[in-house]
């Protein structure tokens, strides 16, 4: 989430880790804001103890790694591209989480959710090496050991899916689970025929 944070606290660990006669160029620290543009809180420690705290977006530090000394500063997004262009093309795609939606009682995607499973597809296709995990629901109609048994049937059907259309990733990096009723995503009283509870969630990693 805050990877350009990170790049800098590690090429500043390297530097102050290398020999001690050897130069080393100031480091800059950044902290980047999320997706949502959220941000934490990371503080930059002198080597006689002053500090900063780096708490909005793009507030930075730029490290003297020869004397252990910073001088707080300002950046913009686009310097933090410049800045880190070949960390943020090295680091891997996020993450990415999608839910499908089946037919009361049955494995058999609703049509809405066959159709975005074109989706599910283009994610997994835009990286090298995916890992997947579906973990299947259901709603509260019927038995607890019916429901458990369907989830899991749903989420293999999924794995069918990928599967049978031939995305080159190996069974055992598609991992399935079944979570019957137990995880409801509207939560409802027993015997309700919620659609949005008969769902997978497909992870894409």
């Amino acid at each position: 989430m805050r990877l350009a944070v990170l790049i800098g606290l590690m090429a500043i660990a390297a530097s102050l880790a290398g020999c001690a006669t050897t130069p080393h160029p100031p480091q800059l620290v950044v902290l980047v804001p999320d997706s949502q543009g959220k941000v934490g809180t990371v503080v930059v420690k002198e080597v006689d103890g002053g500090s900063t705290t780096l708490n909005k977006a793009y507030a930075a530090a730029r490290v003297d790694t020869a004397g252990g000394k910073f001088e707080a500063r300002a950046v913009t997004a686009s310097e933090v591209k410049a800045e880190f262009a070949h960390a943020i093309a090295a680091q891997p795609i996020r993450p990415v989480s999608f839910l499908l939606y089946f037919q009361e009682g049955t494995d058999e995607f609703t049509p809405a959710s066959r159709a975005a499973f074109k989706k599910v597809l283009a994610e997994v296709a835009r990286r090298k090496a995916a890992e997947i995990t579906v973990i299947g629901h259901t709603d509260t109609v019927g038995k607890v050991e019916f429901n458990d048994m369907l989830s899991l049937k749903r989420a293999e059907r999924v794995r069918k899916h990928f599967s049978d259309r031939g995305i080159g990733i190996p069974a055992h990096l598609i991992s399935t689970a079944g979570r019957g009723e137990r995880e409801l995503l509207v939560q409802t009283g027993d015997e309700v025929p919620e659609p949005r509870n008969r769902r997978v969630e497909i992870s894409v990693r």
